[in-house]
């Protein structure tokens, strides 16, 4: 059952911490006997009791579960997720600082893993999208449409670390664009990297590289996900909900503000654009008007970064 046909359901309102260390690891608890789901793991957390914010709920369960205090924490990503007898919106919240070493205090097992490993545990139905914002980075930067390959060569080095790269190249012949993906991918790599493309699904594969790219037309022309890591471009609710149902990993949302580029274009605004961010079950990075420095305006937002062209790329 998905969200959207189970809305006469009850809703349980859940806040939800992923707990990072030093290591990148997070910190999953499994669900002792007699509780709901036993022996399936899930991120440590609680009801949000009735007048309490999901900030505040969150500090109080991870001390009552844990006996942790939380330092530091920002929203990760809002989801919905519909059982056969009630709907849980789960508010989850990246917490990279806390005060006492995490300990069992309702007799559950824990795990510190990495983001690319907790599938392997039998986690909660709920949680899909988290584990897909945890394995994403803040920002995903675009070629743009023109860039020749001197200037993408040079410009890696000013990306930020860890940022996923489309190759957005439209004006190139398809053995042209291959070719030179081909060459990029080594230095892409090389800086710690991942390279998207965004031609025939088949290319990713063929060439090693790390992900595809799905405009709203492909997006709509698709049957089903192609393997491997997918974000698709999505304008509107019913886009972000095909992306979904595709099973996509994440979506570009925009445009949110007026771009330079496109002064006259239409725009969602930051309300619209929030909204369908705690509606989409996916991770979004927002895209249009917005620069790197405006990320944590973004990612309280519940979105998972910024996405853009301009604004990482000096000239």
């Amino acid at each position: 059952m998905t969200p959207e046909t189970g809305d006469a359901l009850p809703l349980i309102q859940v806040a939800a911490g992923c707990l990072v260390d030093a290591q990148g690891r997070v910190l999953i608890a499994q669900r002792p006997e007699g509780k709901i789901a036993a022996g399936q793991w899930e991120f440590p957390g609680g009801k949000i009791e009735p007048g309490e914010s999901a900030r505040a709920a969150l500090a109080r369960e991870l001390h009552e579960e844990l006996g942790v205090e939380v330092i530091e924490a920002r929203p990760l990503i809002a989801v919905t997720h519909a059982y056969s007898d009630r709907r849980v919106r789960l508010d989850t919240w990246k917490v990279t600082a806390w005060r006492g070493q995490p300990q069992s205090r309702e007799q559950q097992a824990f795990a510190w893993v990495a983001p690319q490993d907790i599938e392997r545990y039998p986690v909660l139905a709920a949680d899909g999208p988290i584990l897909a914002a945890l394995k994403l980075p803040a920002h995903y930067v675009f070629t743009a449409p023109a860039q020749c390959e001197p200037e993408i060569v040079a410009g890696l080095s000013q990306l930020p670390a860890n940022a996923l790269l489309r190759l957005r190249l439209p004006a190139l012949a398809d053995a042209e664009y291959a070719a030179l993906a081909q060459r990029l991918l080594p230095l892409v790599h090389a800086r710690g990297l991942r390279l998207l493309l965004d031609r025939a699904p088949a290319l990713v594969g063929e060439l090693g590289a790390d992900g595809w790219h799905a405009t709203s037309a492909q997006l709509r022309a698709l049957d089903q996900k192609p393997a491997g890591l997918c974000i698709a471009s999505c304008h509107d609710a019913a886009e972000l909900q095909r992306a979904r149902a595709l099973g996509f990993d994440a979506a570009v949302l925009g445009s949110v503000l007026a771009t330079a580029s496109h002064p006259g274009g239409a725009t969602l605004g930051l309300a619209a654009a929030g909204a369908l961010t705690q509606q989409a079950n996916l991770p979004l990075f927002w895209i249009g008007g917005l620069s790197p420095a405006e990320l944590d305006r973004v990612q309280q937002a519940y979105a998972q970064g910024i996405a853009g062209i301009g604004a990482y790329w000096r000239r």
